[in-house]
């Protein structure tokens, strides 16, 4: 099969381009239905399109053929997206289609071949490149996925600005759930003037049938297993929820023996290596899958080839089914028509229904589709007890209907049946001005008091709105003033024109495109003394302040924290009243808090810029090394089973802004360890991620990936990072020894005969002679370990730091090498304990 460019006309041609793109298409067995084919028919011709057709109407074929168009004319495109896994599935997907030379992306912290015709970013990325560059920006077309994220509260401006912005520019703006885009059109025919299409009203390849079900969940399920609407895919609004449904259902025959040979043939050796790992491994050997967005990276993937292959007939999850995920499904059942907002409950938007209702169904799998939606609880219960009454109307006057619970927002069968008829609601626009926006549009030079005022002006927001932005705009203004940021000087050639603003400092090429905060934290670490013993961990922290707040690590982190305060109050004797006031002070760790916050206020002083982006003390990677945990203990002591996937992607994060932020001179020996234990932490949970990063900086040519990822290297395969991770296990054992905790010691060392009674006969013994055993930074240093590497085992003695600084007390532990590369994990055996 030919490749698509080669397809092209040698001289452009629309008709030709249209005639060639649909030949190719054809080849590959998706020949173009009719809005397809409309569509591209306008991209040929050089229109707008705004495309709002269905889930399941191939838009990514449209995308696709845009591509193609703008390639034959020797044209430069961009695709976005709202966030950056559809960013880089789609990378990988046009790479397929047009080559690596010809796909480049970037992300905010990956940069892949800049300077291809097609970059694939997320939507803040072109914002910030049209912002800088105006109409010098180097693109020709923009395909912007997902267009209803126009009207999100935060990120809505970055859907704007390019519209605004760059004039010059074809737009094709496709989304299942648009709503009335009429007078986005308008605008856009005016602002670039050409014809704007919209392709919109078209119907589902794989109609869509609705049902409202009274019966119980689990006789729903069966319902539709026996009437073969399978795949399944129930939707929760809790990850809580989605589990616990996942389990219940254990106990409904989902699929065969031969079912759950095939999967057990497709798992293979597939490594579940956490405690929520082995829960689902029970579940999809049972044919029942769970997906949300807490989960590993390799077991949500792992769900979805499974239901790719048809091998999973449920899948319990969320509703971020509706963001960009590739899985068959048949039937989606709706478990509620209500969730949380964040503030509140409230009933589903339009939007948001036809989002999760539009992924049942899909072209290629099916010939139909379903959406059921699930009656509340106690509105199938009551239903189903006045069945039971018959028509005896004075029976039926007697029974006392079960009432709602306490807090429930009211839904049933009309809501579903006005959200199934109800058009998306109209975009709304929330524009926002930043200082990073006017530092963009200054530094392009220019007349930067009439670009502002004209792109305010421009915006979709009503009149009072726009006067807000120009008053924010001009408060912004006078902080860059104030700072000696910018600096205004009359007009040269015209005394009576507006006087001129210019930038007195260089922009970075990538300014507000990657890491914003980065210059604030080399400014901090260039600050922090590197003797002192913490100064690897302090970096950790500059780097950690500067990161998103992973919510729910940093939630149980405080609820812990006031538990231990709560119980400290208590045993001094602190009445409730008095309790209560002072937990408000108690919060998650944030260390270097007030250094953090005083050099942000000096910094922003002469930068004001960052005072758009938050900074936010925090300790994750740090608590996480000062505790001496592995990622299984830190998961387990604060309760995150269901947020592991999170707590990975922020390890992975810092692991990343480590590398890339930290100069290799602020780098001490100790630091580096800090950096290969916590790289070596993520490889061995999950290394999808790294190996996704590793991917995105060197491309290679696509392949199909097994469903049983290749497992990470050998954890004792890097050194450095093995080393740390002995280190780690015995200077845990310092730590509770130090507590004196001889039952914990006993579970961790009973397997290799080290029970807790040998380690309290050995802890006797030395708080006889010593009063403590030291826990700070001097006490875990590399100092403090002797380690004799053998072949097959290593041999390592950790001194304790006692308090007359004697260091005649030690663990010695024998490491088995095999066994640790078979357990990714470092396998220590305590021998004794005692002194020399």
């Amino acid at each position: 099969m030919m490749p698509l460019l080669d397809h092209a006309p040698a001289t452009w041609d629309p008709d030709a381009a249209f005639e060639a793109f649909a030949a190719w298409s054809a080849e590959r067995g998706l020949p173009l239905y009719p809005a397809q084919e409309e569509a591209l028919m306008e991209v040929v011709s050089g229109a707008n399109v705004i495309l709002s057709t269905p889930t399941g109407t191939g838009k990514s074929l449209v995308a696709t053929g845009a591509h193609f168009a703008a390639l034959a004319q020797g044209k430069r495109t961009f695709y976005t997206a709202p966030i950056k896994a559809l960013v880089s599935e789609k990378f990988f997907a046009l790479v397929e289609v047009f080559g690596a030379e010809n796909v480049g992306m970037v992300t905010g912290d990956s940069s892949v071949n800049a300077d291809a015709p097609i970059i694939c970013c997320t939507a803040e990325i072109l914002a910030n490149l049209a912002l800088r560059n105006g109409e010098r920006t180097e693109v020709d077309q923009v395909v912007m996925d997902e267009f209803h994220f126009y009207g999100d509260p935060q990120r809505g401006w970055a859907w704007q600005v390019p519209l605004l912005t760059l004039p010059h520019v074809q737009f094709i703006l496709m989304s299942a759930t648009l709503g009335d885009v009429t007078r986005i059109a308008r605008d856009l025919t005016e602002r670039t003037g050409r014809e704007t299409a919209l392709v919109t009203g078209v119907e589902r390849p794989v109609p869509l049938s609705f049902e409202y079900a009274m019966t119980p969940v689990h006789e729903t399920i069966e319902e539709l297993l026996a009437t073969q609407r399978a795949p399944v895919y129930i939707v929760h609004f809790a990850q809580a929820a989605a589990l616990e449904r996942a389990q219940a259902l254990t106990s409904v025959k989902i699929i065969d023996r031969e079912q759950r040979d095939r999967i057990a043939e497709a798992i293979g050796e597939f490594r579940f290596t956490t405690r929520f790992g082995q829960t689902l491994s029970r579940l999809v050997r049972s044919g029942i899958g769970v997906h949300h967005a807490g989960m590993l990276p390799k077991y949500r993937r792992l769900v979805e080839q499974l239901a790719q292959q048809g091998l999973l007939r449920v899948i319990c999850g969320t509703d971020t089914l509706g963001v960009g995920i590739n899985v068959p499904i048949r039937t989606v059942l709706l478990t509620g028509l209500t969730k949380f907002d964040g503030q509140r409950m409230r009933q589903l938007t339009a939007r948001e229904f036809h989002q999760i209702a539009g992924r049942a169904g899909r072209a290629g799998y099916d010939t139909a589709g379903t959406v059921v939606a699930q009656a509340p609880e106690h509105e199938a219960e009551n239903a189903k007890q006045l069945a039971k009454l018959g028509d005896d109307p004075k029976k039926r006057r007697k029974l006392v209907r079960k009432k709602a619970p306490e807090g429930f927002v009211s839904w049933g069968q009309p809501s579903f049946e006005k959200l199934i008829d109800a058009d998306p609601e109209p975009l709304v626009s929330h524009m926002q001005i930043s200082h990073s926006m006017l530092l963009n549009i200054i530094g392009r030079g220019g007349d930067a008091f009439t670009e502002v005022r004209e792109l305010i002006e421009a915006t979709h927001e009503p009149r009072d709105s726009q006067l807000a932005l120009q008053r924010r705009a001009l408060a912004i203004y006078r902080t860059l003033r104030t700072a000696g940021v910018v600096e205004q000087h009359p007009d040269p050639d015209d005394a009576d024109a507006p006087p001129r603003i210019r930038l007195t400092v260089d922009l970075q090429p990538n300014f507000a495109l990657n890491q914003p905060l980065s210059p604030f934290a080399l400014a901090v670490i260039d600050m922090l003394d590197p003797a002192d013993p913490t100064h690897p961990l302090d970096v950790i922290s500059v780097i950690e302040s500067t990161l998103d707040d992973p919510r729910p690590i940093l939630s149980q982190q405080q609820f812990l924290a006031r538990g231990e305060a709560v119980a400290a109050m208590k045993a001094e004797g602190i009445e409730y009243e008095q309790r209560m006031e002072l937990l408000e002070a108690v919060t998650h760790p944030k260390p270097l808090e007030e250094l953090l916050t005083e050099a942000l206020a000096v910094f922003a002083s002469s930068q004001p810029w960052v005072s758009d982006f938050a900074l936010s003390p925090k300790s994750v990677v740090r608590d996480m090394w000062e505790r001496a945990m592995t990622f299984a203990d830190y998961v387990q002591h604060y309760g995150l089973a269901r947020s592991e996937g999170l707590v990975l992607r922020y390890l992975s994060d810092a692991y990343r802004a480590i590398r890339q932020t930290v100069p290799d001179e602020a780098k001490t020996d100790e630091l580096l360890d800090l950096i290969e234990w916590l790289g070596e932490v993520v490889r061995q949970v999950d290394s999808s991620l790294l190996d996704e990063w590793e991917q995105l900086m060197h491309p290679t040519e696509p392949g199909e990936a097994p469903i049983a990822p290749p497992p990470p290297p050998s954890v004792v395969a890097n050194p450095r990072a093995f080393r740390v991770l002995v280190r780690n296990e015995l200077f845990r054992r310092v730590q509770l020894a130090a507590l004196d905790k001889v039952d914990e010691l006993g579970e961790l060392d009973a397997a290799s005969g080290f029970d807790a009674d040998a380690w309290a006969d050995a802890l006797d013994a030395y708080f006889d002679e010593h009063g403590s055993i030291g826990t700070g930074a001097d006490a875990r240093s590399s100092r403090m370990l002797v380690i004799d590497e053998g072949p097959h085992e290593w041999q390592a003695q950790q001194i304790l730091a006692d308090p007359a600084g004697d260091h005649d007390w030690r663990i010695w532990a024998t490491i088995d090498l095999q066994a640790s590369a078979d357990a990714g994990a470092a396998v220590v055996r305590v021998t004794r304990v005692g002194r020399l």
